[in-house]
């Protein structure tokens, strides 16, 4: 909005040149983020307590989360507000690929919506069940990729970090193979979110990361010389990149340990599908596995468990997600955290790596 206000005003006003720019814009796209977290959180935080959106705690789960029941969750609706807010004021709405990113965070917001909703206010522990939340999340997942798939230009090959030459065509398979990753990102990132701050600052380094690729992948030269996918347009999505940063930051100000608000399945599942739309878009779906590796280890530690105790009747792990096994071993809940937050700055380092290695 800001941007269609006052850069057509750059040739009176010399200082609104700066619009133009897509750096400019992504900084301001976070401070504003970060602004928007600051100013409506705590009236957040008191609606949901107001409302009685108080997280329900496993009994069979760690001991130590007994003290956390009471804490109110679905605060998930704050980081849309400050993802979604400064996305419309700094970015070129014209953009295709930056409606369907906000499609897919506000769809996939309001999924999670519903179900928290059911659960935490209407006191219905079923919420939506799993196969109407996959439903769903399929549903737009392949409404977008559909859109993407008859974009004129827009590629359906795959490419791989540190392979050049290695890019086979898709066809009609990007479809289902975009929703997988979209739906995959989303519920695994929805599984992550079990303790306080745990998710969200991992979304946060991986957003970080994706600004970059993002800026190279719209940017002709840049992306030649590095030689990765170019996709005209794409560049825009840094925005929506630095918007998920700032509200991460922003929301993490009160989900750090011990926190005052949970994001709920309002805030992981539309963070998920987030950085999945960004990966099938900018071309980078194997990236997101690199830079996104804790959450493809939780993920993956909940299948092999259900997968050995319905197979083997034995577990693998204490608990699954991973972060419980961890827990009842006895490791302190922010040193599992910090430690994971760890292990994704190693691998966001890793994936800006390929640039170089191709």
């Amino acid at each position: 909005m800001l941007y269609h206000l006052l850069y057509p005003l750059a040739s009176d006003v010399r200082f609104l040149n700066v619009f133009k720019y897509l750096t400019f814009r992504t900084i301001y796209s976070m401070i504003t983020a970060l602004i928007v977290c600051f100013l409506v959180g705590p009236w957040i935080i008191r609606k949901l307590e107001g409302l009685q959106a108080r997280q329900v705690i496993r009994t069979d789960g760690p001991e130590s989360h007994l003290k956390k029941a009471g804490t109110p969750t679905m605060g998930g609706v704050m980081i849309l507000a400050a993802i979604i807010i400064p996305t419309l004021l700094w970015a070129d709405l014209t953009n295709r690929f930056v409606w369907l990113t906000l499609v897919i965070i506000a769809g996939y917001g309001a999924i999670g919506f519903v179900d928290d909703y059911k659960k935490v206010v209407e006191k219905n522990p079923k919420g939506l069940s799993p196969r109407q939340k996959m439903f769903w999340q399929t549903f737009l997942a392949l409404g977008v990729a559909t859109y993407l798939f008859f974009t004129p230009g827009f590629s359906t090959e795959l490419y791989f970090p540190f392979f050049k030459r290695l890019h086979p065509e898709l066809w009609i398979f990007f479809i289902p193979f975009a929703a997988l990753v979209i739906v995959g990102a989303s519920n695994a990132v929805n599984l992550t979110d079990g303790l306080d701050g745990l998710a969200i600052g991992p979304v946060a380094i991986n957003a970080g990361t994706f600004i970059l690729f993002t800026y190279i992948a719209g940017n002709a030269k840049y992306s030649s010389y590095l030689q990765i996918p170019y996709v005209p347009g794409s560049g825009e999505l840094a925005i929506v990149c630095g918007a998920m940063v700032g509200a991460g930051l922003g929301f993490l100000w009160y989900n750090s340990y011990p926190a005052e608000v949970f994001m709920g399945d309002v805030g992981s599942l539309s963070l998920g599908g987030a950085l999945g739309i960004l990966s099938v878009i900018t071309k980078q779906e194997f990236l997101l596995v690199i830079v996104g590796g804790v959450f493809v280890i939780e993920a993956l530690s909940v299948i092999f468990q259900v997968g050995s105790y319905k197979y083997r009747g034995k577990r693998i792990f204490r608990m699954a997600p991973i972060h419980h096994h961890f827990e009842l071993k006895g490791v302190a809940e922010p040193k599992i955290i910090v430690r994971f937050w760890i292990i994704t700055i190693i691998l966001a380092l890793v994936a800006i790596s390929t640039l170089k290695m191709r």
